[in-house]
């Protein structure tokens, strides 16, 4: 599961790259992942795979602070 997230479990999308002449061609929609270590428990923290909108609400909640 590589590039999926953690919390919300969003992963990348497929779509078309449509040319002038309105050929399709598959491409995919990558998620903004980011690598964030988080702590768990006291002294205990895990790295996770988080898509910058999960980061966001995480701070927003106030689960995480900014340095």
């Amino acid at each position: 599961m590589a590039r999926v997230c953690a919390i919300t479990g969003r992963r990348p999308q497929v779509g078309y790259n449509v040319s002038h002449s309105n050929r399709h061609t598959k491409r995919r929609f990558d998620i903004n992942l980011q690598k964030k270590r988080l702590p768990i428990a006291p002294g205990v923290s895990m790295e996770l795979k988080l898509t910058t909108r999960a980061l966001k609400t995480l701070y927003r909640k106030g689960y995480l602070r900014t340095a």
